[in-house]
């Protein structure tokens, strides 16, 4: 899929164009193009073995393309060994040398630059005070918590100045609270810092949270490239609209069609008009995906441009503000319908096997063609 659009007016720390990596005849990188700008957050998210990993390799000088380009601040990298890369690579584990104190991790790729000590200090001085280390030369990685030895970490490779700053799922290591904490650090950070970041993650809600721009790669090409807002909002392939936050999807047939607009049924005979994320013909089969945000619980009669239909409680899930309804249709549908559940204490007299109505906009929702007929 194509990227954003080239501006050459803007400066890029990375740009990648039709980069191919192929193992035999399984292309594990499939024709890949991207930029990112200076001092952005740019996430590629996909699947395990959708090609990131191997792709961030490339980038960092580990793996040689089969074919394509790879410039950073507008040099060829091919060819160019990872040390003489200007990158930096942060992966899970660390890798932090537990023998040596939190000074000595930090100055260890300056002193095998061959700079002065004195120079060493100082650099590593005011690396601690940016991260919010201060005073922590002297102590060892043991005696540190993992958000600290996180940002022990990206010390060791931001003191080394470089252009690009790759991340391989740093944060898959930590506990799910401190997961949640590093999030908001690391975009803060990298906000102060100013460094371009590179960061690949299976996890949609670190891509969507810390992201200027998200890459969404599936069997080693981008479907799409956008911001995290109109991922989420306006996706522009099925996979996206699967993959990027849960959706409700519904398998149906195109009755009709107005413009835009779609009106579909599915086999259980629920009806509803639909917008089409693309051209669809009459009488197609697509895929139906809806947010369970999107969804009103016992909507208010009378309004226009509205879907509804009754469904049937399943189970109710309660997770404070990720709260579910677990429903199906009362026509013989047996799909799980999700529906957010608002901490109103309004719906507190909804039961398991109670029938309600529920509806929503028919601007809501996106259809596509569907491959299953």
């Amino acid at each position: 899929m194509s990227g954003m659009e080239r501006n050459s007016e803007v400066n890029f720390d990375l740009s990648v164009r039709d980069a191919v990596k192929m193992f035999g005849d399984f292309a594990a990188v499939d024709g890949v193009s991207f930029d990112v700008e200076s001092g952005r957050f740019f996430s590629i998210l996909g699947p395990s073995g959708c090609g990131k990993t191997t792709l961030l390799r490339m980038i960092a000088g580990f793996i040689e393309p089969t074919r394509g380009k790879i410039e950073i601040r507008g040099r060829d990298m091919v060819g160019m060994p990872p040390n003489r890369r200007p990158v930096n690579l942060i992966f899970q584990h660390l890798a932090l040398f537990p023998m040596m104190n939190v000074e000595e991790n930090i100055a260890f790729g300056l002193k095998r630059r061959g700079e002065a000590r004195g120079e060493i200090r100082k650099k590593v001085t005011a690396i601690l005070e940016r991260l919010g280390l201060p005073g922590f030369e002297k102590k060892g990685i043991n005696q540190l918590s993992g958000g600290q030895k996180q940002r022990v970490a990206i010390a060791r490779c931001l003191v080394l100045e470089p252009a690009v700053l790759l991340l391989d799922e740093p944060l898959g290591a930590l506990d799910l609270k401190l997961r949640e904490q590093m999030k908001v650090e690391l975009k803060n950070l990298q906000t102060q810092v100013g460094t371009t970041f590179v960061y690949i993650t299976h996890d949609q809600s670190e891509a969507l949270v810390m992201s200027d721009h998200v890459a969404v790669m599936n069997n080693g090409v981008f479907e799409q490239i956008d911001t995290p807002q109109n991922l989420y909002y306006r996706p522009r392939t099925p996979f996206v609209a699967g993959f990027v936050g849960e959706s409700n999807v519904w398998h149906a047939k195109v009755d009709s069609k107005s413009g835009n607009t779609l009106e579909i049924s599915t086999a259980d005979g629920l009806a509803f008009r639909v917008p089409a994320a693309e051209e669809i013909q009459t009488g197609s089969r697509v895929k139906f995906f809806l947010r369970p945000e999107a969804v009103v619980i016992e909507p208010a009669g009378g309004v226009p441009g509205f879907n509804r239909i009754e469904v049937s409680v399943k189970s109710i899930l309660f997770d404070g503000a990720n709260s579910r309804l677990l429903a199906s249709g009362i026509q013989g549908d047996e799909a799980e319908l999700m529906i957010a559940l608002p901490q109103t204490r309004r719906y507190d007299h909804i039961r398991p096997g109670d029938v309600v109505e529920v509806g929503w906009d028919e601007a809501a929702g996106v259809c596509f063609s569907s491959r299953e007929q």
